[in-house]
């Protein structure tokens, strides 16, 4: 029987260092030397406005495979970004050579791009009232270097898989288990005042095993991923959990064609909530390519539906003090009692759609979805008798959504429910139908939450969906 929703406390597996600059080549006194080397040689080539970015990444990652080790890698990488205006024209090129030579010919390349680029009339820097000043930009505990070793990293891996084996006999393969930890570090700048940077970390541990044998082959896979490694589940449970998924999907079977309740689990719901997010985020809105064109103000959702967007949560995955292009974050109802509060923005898609940005150059932040008829007690066997006779879905397939129209159809795997009560695993059927409907026909969420890299929330059930089948 599947067991969604499942939470473990787990240990440290090592302890992270504290050293602000633990595992970097550069300093953050050195980067920005660099931006403001690059800033000032683009003031004197005549640039209008300019703004540069400085940055560093690095991390190890380590898979494993039937007890043997298969991969350790090591990433390392650089860059410096600058971005030149002439007016209104733009141009941008990077470089990941830092001598005074190679930044030169870099901004010189940005200026040269800006000067030959057709005009832009809402093409520019944010307006100086949006920008995060120094005193904006509170520390949110984003960075914990993992001090993790590839012999440490390996056994990790090694006793997550383990696990999913020994689980069960009926898991008889598996297609991997990894470990990953990465950290990295920015400065950024503009010459209308901003200025800022911080350094961030995230670490993984996944694992993806194999129940049946023959034509009663089923994959399941399970993860942990945490800014910091004391966070992260314990390889042991996140094994047994993969295995118990994988062994809850033996002998799947189609069912016939019918339209009927789905439940989504609730790492699935998140992308329903991605769907809504790309649908009013700027570009979508200005190049009139969504679904939800002029929704603001409008009734998407049901009443009971909200979604907040919250920036300032220490640690969170898409925590954040200013957006890509220093635009000061705050915390906001996007959605309120299912009427469409605000849209997703970026200064220049602020500017083609005549609105001030939001500060979501380059994404969300932090996006809860709540239904205020939630009660502490819909976990997932509560949801499921909510869904009385219908599908639960754990599984998607295809990127079958036209984000123009809203027309959804998606590959689908997940179990036959009936009465409340978990029948049968179903496979190799699609779930069909409009998004709008969709949004509309959310009759609950669970509170068997799920964080999803920026995005939160349970389990949702919507009220009818077509289903195609043998």
């Amino acid at each position: 029987m599947l067991r969604t929703g499942r939470k473990y406390h787990i240990r440290a597996m090592t302890q992270p260092d504290s050293r602000a600059d633990r595992g970097f080549s550069y300093s953050r006194a050195y980067f920005e030397e660099l931006v403001d080397s690059a800033l000032g040689h683009a003031k004197k080539l005549g640039a209008t406005d300019s703004g540069a970015e400085a940055s560093e990444g690095c991390g190890l990652s380590v898979s494993v495979r039937k007890g043997e080790l298969e991969n350790v890698e090591r990433n390392r990488d650089k860059s410096l970004g600058i971005t030149v205006y002439v007016g209104a024209r733009r141009g941008n090129a990077s470089t990941s050579d830092f001598s005074p030579a190679a930044i030169e010919q870099t901004v010189q390349a940005a200026y040269d791009i800006a000067r030959f680029t057709a005009e832009d009339p809402v093409a520019g820097l944010p307006d100086p009232d949006d920008i995060a000043k120094a005193d904006q930009q509170p520390d949110l505990d984003l960075f914990h270097p993992w001090t993790v070793n590839s012999e440490q990293a390996a056994q990790l891996a090694l006793v997550c898989e383990a696990a999913a084996f020994k689980t069960d006999k009926r898991i008889t393969n598996s297609e991997g288990a990894g470990v990953s930890a990465q950290q990295s570090h920015f400065f950024s700048a503009h010459s209308r005042g901003f200025r800022g940077g911080y350094a961030s970390s995230r670490h993984s541990v996944s694992v993806a095993p194999i129940a049946g044998k023959g034509n009663n082959m089923q994959r399941d896979a399970w993860y942990s991923s945490m800014r910091s490694a004391e966070e992260l589940a314990a390889p042991e449970a996140i094994g047994r959990y993969a295995a118990e998924r994988a062994l809850s999907r033996l002998k799947s079977r189609k069912i016939a064609t019918t339209q009927c309740p789905v439940l989504f689990e609730s790492p699935l719901a998140a992308g329903l909530l991605g769907g809504f997010v790309q649908a009013i985020s700027g570009g979508a809105l200005y190049r009139k390519s969504s679904f939800l064109l002029d929704s603001l103000g409008s009734r998407v959702f049901p009443a009971h539906i909200d979604v907040n967007e919250d920036p300032m949560v220490r640690r969170g995955k898409g925590s954040a003090a200013f957006d890509e292009e220093g635009v000061r974050t705050k915390a906001r109802k996007v959605v309120d009692a299912g009427t469409v509060e605000g849209y997703f923005l970026s200064s220049y898609s602020a500017r083609k759609l005549g609105m001030k940005t939001t500060g979501n150059a380059g994404g969300s932040h932090n996006l809860t979805m709540t239904s205020r008829l939630t009660r502490a007690q819909d976990d997932l066997d509560a949801m499921l008798r909510k869904l009385g006779t219908g599908l639960f879905v754990i599984e998607l397939m295809g990127q079958g959504v036209n984000y123009v129209t809203g027309d959804y159809s998606r590959g689908a795997s997940g179990f036959w429910v009936d009465k409340g009560k978990i029948a049968f695993p179903v496979q190799e059927i699609t779930i069909a139908g409009n998004m709008k409907d969709m949004f509309q026909g959310i009759q609950a969420i669970g509170s068997d939450t799920y964080n999803y890299g920026a995005k939160t929330v349970g389990s949702v059930l919507i009220d009818r969906m077509k289903i195609a089948g043998s």
